[in-house]
């Protein structure tokens, strides 16, 4: 499959910014300050779902001052599309969940398939209690549960096809420095 790079460097060109690093970067500070508050003596383990909440991630952790393990997952249902299907785990965790605090950190909250697959999977295999962050809530009326938010959100946003900051456009432009949105998606 061929990809062309000339369309990709044109979506990032034409893309409107929503957020730019500064305003990220003061709402993953107001996250860490509210998780040290609430978790700093749970002794959690922090999972990042990959590959979007990798950068969310990176930014986070080192302003949890605080003991937490940390490991990752990869569960999606994108595959680089723009629509999401069914979900599909590339990584399940390797740890053991009995008993312990976990954090999920993930990139945007859309529909809240994905996110709340995960919850299931971690209070199934044994976990104290599952508490969720995301960079990004998206504000539609398609959530997969009604009512159902992250325990901690940085930004919130308009229903558009995002990217930017560990959310990607066909598996491009993870690394942009700010959050984006795609003209007409």
């Amino acid at each position: 499959m061929s990809i062309d790079m000339g369309a990709i460097k044109a979506v990032r060109k034409e893309a409107d910014c929503l957020f730019t690093k500064a305003e990220i970067d003061a709402a993953i500070k107001k996250i860490a300050t509210e998780i040290t508050n609430d978790l700093a003596d749970k002794n959690p383990i922090v999972f990042c779902v990959m590959n979007g909440g990798l950068i969310f991630a990176g930014q986070l952790l080192p302003l949890l001052d605080f003991p937490l393990e940390i490991s990752y997952l990869h569960a999606t249902r994108y595959k680089k599309e723009t629509t999401g299907g069914e979900l599909f785990w590339k990584a399940k965790p390797e740890v053991s969940f009995i008993d312990r605090d976990i954090i999920i950190i993930d990139d945007i909250l859309d529909e809240g398939n994905t996110l709340a697959a995960i919850i299931q999977y971690c209070q199934h295999a044994g976990a104290n209690a599952v508490y969720t962050t995301v960079l990004l809530d998206k504000e539609h009326d398609r959530k997969a549960i009604p009512g159902f938010s992250a325990n901690y959100t940085g930004l919130t946003c308009p229903d558009r096809f995002v990217f930017g900051f560990g959310m990607d456009y066909k598996g491009y432009w993870r690394n942009a420095p700010g959050i984006f949105a795609v003209k007409g998606l």
